[in-house]
């Protein structure tokens, strides 16, 4: 189990632990719900504790996280493993691999190799991905190690991808063009005046033989945005064929998840990991003369 200690500090005094945990430390309320079924789930001082206590500065609050008991089938597989503590782990997806166990990938996911990393090192986690990325695009997956690192990264980390999309950019630009289910397709999206809005902003880093090296940062986290709105751009993503793109020079979208920012789940500093460009895309790039110098200031 994991346990996670705060003390309330100078300017606290009389505020109900339940405010405390709720407000002050980012104890979700589902995990609130969960941790006073505990006997020793929150304690006060080293002491079982209730959560109307009121309490005082200097108070130590420990909260005891539950193991996780729904567990994906183990399979093993290589794990590119980029930064790992009690909270976090953090690995490099490859493409062509789904996040969860889906029809005709019912062993080989994330999900599948992430599930058999934890019981190799007896560790009761759950998978827990922060956000998803297409089975063909690659990348820096966040996956909290429990309940309490969940919540608290949802919806807060600072994702840059990498594109390579057909025809030429320059400059930098936002699109602002709400996506929408596509009539008639399950998967498929397309920019709809009835779809949910979508804001993408993209940076050229360089062009050369009718193509274009992007980063991209996302407002919103709609189903395929990025590649919804470059191929409504006319600027579709090099191998996306489901989206306009060709896939002579490369078998899937050119699309990776290279870099991302956040803040400790637990202990509030700001980290930051960068993933390098995977091969086919050094590739492409390669063949249109164009250099893969992933730019992220």
């Amino acid at each position: 189990m994991r346990e996670l200690t705060f003390s309330v500090p100078e300017g606290y005094s009389g505020i109900s632990l339940k405010s405390f945990l709720r407000n002050c430390c980012g104890v979700s309320a589902r995990l609130m719900v969960r941790l006073k079924k505990e006997s020793m789930g929150i304690t006060r001082n080293g002491r079982h504790a209730i959560v109307t206590e009121i309490l005082e500065p200097g108070d130590v609050v420990c909260i005891l996280l539950p193991d996780d008991q729904k567990q994906i089938e183990p399979v093993d597989a290589p794990l590119d493993i980029r930064y790992e503590d009690d909270d976090v782990l953090i690995v490099n997806k490859p493409a062509f691999m789904p996040m969860y166990p889906s029809p005709g990938h019912d062993r080989d996911s994330l999900a599948n190799a992430v599930s058999a990393y934890y019981r190799g090192q007896e560790a009761p986690v759950g998978f827990r991905p922060i956000y998803r990325l297409d089975k063909d695009t690659s990348g820096i997956v966040v996956l909290a190690k429990n309940s309490f690192a969940a919540a608290k990264l949802a919806g807060k980390i600072q994702k840059d991808y990498f594109a390579i999309c057909e025809g030429e950019l320059n400059g930098e630009g936002t699109i602002d063009r709400p996506i929408d289910r596509k009539e008639g397709h399950a998967i498929q999206r397309e920019v709809s005046q009835n779809g949910e809005r979508a804001v993408t902003h993209w940076y050229s880093l360089g062009c050369g033989s009718g193509h274009s090296f992007l980063r991209l940062r996302l407002e919103t986290g709609r189903t395929h945005q990025i590649r919804v709105h470059l191929s409504s751009m006319g600027h579709p993503l090099a191998g996306d064929d489901m989206y306009g793109g060709t896939t002579n020079l490369i078998l899937r979208q050119a699309l990776h998840c290279g870099m991302v920012s956040f803040e400790h789940p637990y202990f509030g500093e700001s980290m930051c990991l960068f993933c390098e460009l995977p091969n086919d895309m050094k590739s492409l790039l390669s063949c249109c003369g164009i250099q893969s110098v992933q730019k992220h200031e």
